[in-house]
């Protein structure tokens, strides 16, 4: 009501922290806010839908759109890469719709550093043990790579002390209730001030 502009929300994690979960659980409870779409050079996985979890593009796709500044962000995770298109999340911004962004730690670092308004949030797993049960339990990949995503784990944790705000996801329900206390004053902070005395003088 009293918000001109959307605020871009960078929520970030390692694998099997639960993530996609809760950005998903978030977007049914907060109004005036959209999930951006990222583009993918990797293949969908089990009921994945094309252009509603992923744009999923080939590698001279992507190379393009590198090319014509189409990014906001992009970052090559595990052999593939991941992009967030500037366009549509500058549109929605621009209409005062909060974007959440649901990527990877080194493009929040980026857009950090382009829009330093931006609300970073890093979940954290209850500990790396749980984070390995995890992993295991969705049994889409070999010990092995496990073993490497734990490892790929402990560097992204670390960067994500960069993050504005860090949250265990211990209790899935918690968690989504802090991250949506998080925004909700984020917003709060956001309004302002001008905009809410004429409005109550207003009325």
């Amino acid at each position: 009501m009293y918000q001109t502009k959307g605020i871009p929300i960078v929520v970030s994690a390692a694998s099997g922290t639960g993530k996609t979960s809760l950005c998903l659980r978030l977007l049914e409870t907060l109004s005036h806010a959209a999930r951006s779409i990222s583009y993918t050079t990797r293949q969908p996985r089990g009921d994945e839908v094309n252009g509603r979890d992923y744009h999923f593009v080939d590698d001279a796709r992507f190379d393009r759109m590198i090319e014509d500044n189409e990014f906001l962000e992009w970052a090559s995770v595990f052999d593939r890469r991941y992009g967030t298109g500037f366009l549509a999340v500058d549109q929605q911004l621009a209409g005062g719709v909060d974007v959440l962004l649901d990527i990877d730690v080194q493009g929040g670092i980026q857009i950090k550093e382009r829009w330093p308004h931006a609300l970073t949030i890093f979940l954290l797993p209850p500990s790396m043990d749980e984070l390995r049960r995890r992993l295991l339990n969705r049994a889409t990949e070999a010990e092995e790579a496990v073993e490497q995503r734990l490892a790929e784990a402990r560097k992204e944790i670390d960067q994500g002390q960069q993050y504005d705000v860090l949250i265990v996801n211990d209790d899935f329900e918690q968690a989504a209730a802090d991250l949506r206390a998080i925004i909700r004053a984020e917003r709060i902070h956001n309004c302002r001030p001008n905009s809410l005395v004429q409005v109550l003088l207003n009325t």
